[in-house]
């Protein structure tokens, strides 16, 4: 009532203490029946209520349809579809001299594909080889795309730049004679000279962080023209 805010409103600790208890409004209403006056107790204060300060006191029973609250607790949500959004938005990359080539810097420690398998051409001679390089690749828990299908080999290492494979492996008329293989590096497009038999070594030191395409460099003979095709 106006006159229970009138005799308390220079006390802040009124203004902070609400009677909201059932069992205190009670007490409060019995009080006041038998004697007029109640005294409330804040902290360490008490202070002495009378009843021409209280309207009524009194229990109803009221239906809530509807109860509008705003929440007191912030829950994020990091689900594994917005971690995965966030790694592809990071590591979509567009090529310098060519904004039509697109590539996904996928690490190669998360790639889902780590290397690529492509012939030169569809020329027999390859298969034996393909399917080698492939096996050794699986022995060591290496997953592999072998591409052998029709067009460029240019067009072919387009396609495995989007989809985030960071390593690929060419055979080409070298390897049937020498031996040896191309692997070729996704970010900076260059390419080294590898013998055929520690080539799957050297993808997988690659893919689990015990060497860097730079360190392969200084190993390997870098390899800066396709054969044309016999």
């Amino acid at each position: 009532t106006p006159k229970l805010r009138s005799s308390y409103q220079r006390t802040k600790q009124w203004y902070q203490r609400r009677v909201r208890a059932d069992e205190e409004k009670q007490k409060m209403k019995e009080a006041l029946d038998a004697s007029d006056t109640y005294k409330l107790k804040v902290g360490e204060e008490s202070y002495e209520i009378s009843a021409d300060m209280i309207a009524d006191v009194k229990q109803v029973t009221k239906t809530e349809h509807v109860r509008e609250y705003v929440p007191s607790v912030i829950e994020p949500s990091f689900g594994i579809g917005r971690i995965l959004y966030c790694i592809l938005e990071t590591n979509f990359k567009v090529r310098e001299n060519d904004d039509k080539r697109t590539w996904l810097d996928l690490p190669p420690l998360i790639a889902p594909t780590k290397c690529s398998v492509l012939p030169l051409s569809n020329n027999t001679a390859f298969d034996p080889y393909i399917e080698r390089l492939s096996a050794d690749l699986r022995k060591l828990g290496i997953p592999n795309k072998v591409d052998d299908s029709s067009g460029a080999i240019g067009r072919r290492y387009a396609r495995t730049d989007e989809i985030g494979i960071p390593f690929g492996i060419t055979v080409d008329f070298d390897t049937v004679k020498l031996e040896t293989v191309t692997v070729r590096e996704r970010n900076t497009c260059s390419q080294i000279r590898v013998p055929l038999a520690e080539v799957a070594q050297l993808v997988h030191k690659l893919c689990s962080d015990q060497l860097t395409w730079d360190q392969a460099k200084e190993s390997y003979p870098e390899f800066t023209s396709q054969q044309t095709i016999e």
